[in-house]
């Protein structure tokens, strides 16, 4: 008996969190003492801020349609459009899930409200990952405490990504990467404290005698009144000699580490972030995948959280309804490249006339809602 509890107690341990974050994932004193336990400390570093603002910005903004039926939209519930329940709606709703999955692998909210027939729920409260703690019963069932206050089980809404073996929580990216994150932190604030701080001296006035205290600062209070606000050369008699100490400024702000770990936090989020903010990662930038870097990003980087909102919207839904984003709109292209599109989904009849024109922020027109009868007209596009 004592052997089973043993596991049981073992896996309320271990299952409880994700790896942690350590509290001070740089080690040492002054600025390399890097906290990231906090969600948003991560986000000092420009690189990690610009990947995940931009997830979560195309989430917020790109258009969401609601299908009641297969390929029928319809307006999108009351309920729906503000899941939070607190009059931000539902795009501010969608950027608030994907920080926090993004940064923590989790997603937390307390169910406000359900539908009463079916039981889902209808209005999500999402709470900050860092307020949240869990542990796992006798029975492996989880305890969950939202600011140190139990919520009932029935009512925590949990949502993960990166998802492991054997743990109720996802993987925290910032956990797992924590090294590179401080170190590019570090390397920021060092070069911050070398202009802010002053710790460091500019120079060096040596003397071939011995000098104690109140002779060494003579000289140096002489010095530094004979070259203050001067350009001109100092003369120093025999027996001293001054020395200048230089750091370049690649040096001093450690650019090459902070470019670096500037690429390597952009792929803890996908391939194509560090290529459109422009970081070096050891290739060339042509013009064919100047013109695809949007594609490339949607595909590659952006697309999986774009499927997991989706399915978990849709998942609020009764069978059969779905919502599905509108990745067109991301992905823009130039008006005759927009145009020949057009002109194939019209001539061979899976658009019709008031949907492009709908693409193209056009009014409708009457004739416009019938696939064209007989021959479909022949749009002839110049090529030269």
């Amino acid at each position: 008996m004592s052997f089973l509890f043993g596991q049981r107690e073992q896996r309320g341990a271990w299952a409880q969190e994700a790896p942690p974050i350590p509290p001070n994932s740089a080690q040492g004193g002054g600025y390399s003492r890097v906290d990231l336990s906090r969600m948003e400390a991560s986000l000092q570093k420009v690189a990690v801020w610009s990947c995940v603002n931009l997830t979560a910005t195309i989430a917020e903004t790109m258009p969401l349609a609601y299908y009641p039926k297969p390929r029928e939209s319809a307006p999108m519930p009351s309920w729906l459009e503000d899941l939070g329940g607190d009059g931000h709606g539902l795009a501010d709703w969608l950027y608030q899930f994907a920080l926090s999955t993004m940064l923590r692998g989790n997603a937390y909210g307390v169910v406000a409200d359900r539908d009463r027939s079916r039981g889902t729920p209808t209005q999500i409260v999402l709470q900050h990952p860092d307020m949240v703690g869990v542990t796992l019963d006798m029975e492996g069932r989880p305890d969950w405490r939202v600011a140190g206050k139990t919520v009932p089980r029935e009512d925590m809404w949990h949502r993960r990504v990166h998802p492991s073996p054997g743990r109720l929580l996802g993987l925290s990216p910032i956990a797992l990467q924590a090294t590179t994150i401080a170190t590019g932190i570090s390397a920021l604030q060092f070069g911050a404290s070398w202009f802010q701080d002053g710790a460091h001296p500019s120079g060096i006035l040596s003397s071939e005698q011995a000098l104690d205290a109140r002779q060494a600062m003579t000289a140096k209070e002489r010095f530094m009144a004979a070259v203050h606000g001067r350009r001109e050369p100092a003369v120093l008699g025999n027996g001293w000699k001054y020395q200048t100490i230089q750091i370049s400024p690649n040096e001093s702000q450690f650019l090459e580490t902070n470019n670096y770990t500037a690429a390597e936090c952009c792929r803890i989020f996908g391939p194509g972030y560090a290529e459109i903010y422009g970081y070096e990662t050891g290739g060339s930038l042509t013009y064919s995948n100047i013109e695809q870097r949007s594609l490339d990003l949607l595909t590659y980087a952006v697309d999986p959280w774009l499927v997991r909102i989706e399915r978990f919207l849709s998942a609020l839904l009764p069978p059969g309804q779905h919502v599905k984003f509108n990745r067109a709109a991301l992905v823009r292209t130039d008006l005759l490249t927009r145009y020949r599109a057009h002109a194939i989904a019209l001539q061979n009849r899976f658009e019709v006339v008031n949907e492009v024109r709908e693409l193209e922020d056009r009014v409708p027109v009457p004739w416009g809602d019938a696939p064209f009868e007989g021959q479909a007209p022949k749009i002839a596009i110049d090529d030269n």
